[in-house]
């Protein structure tokens, strides 16, 4: 996945923007953004554990 922060033009304030695929969060301040992108990585990056009967189910 690729996460975009981008400034939005300036006529509507000093808004910024975290892309996501195809969803778009807004933000007040380009460290709001950083931080909900830092913290969005660190989600997708972090492992991830099933429960038992879904992995029987995969397998």
């Amino acid at each position: 996945m690729k996460i975009l922060i981008k400034a939005l033009a300036k006529s509507q304030g000093s808004k910024w923007q975290v892309h996501l695929d195809r969803n778009t969060f807004t933000f007040r301040s380009e460290a709001e953004a950083r931080a909900f992108a830092n913290t969005l990585q660190s989600r997708i990056q972090a492992p991830h554990h099933f429960p038992e009967s879904q992995q029987r189910a995969a397998g």
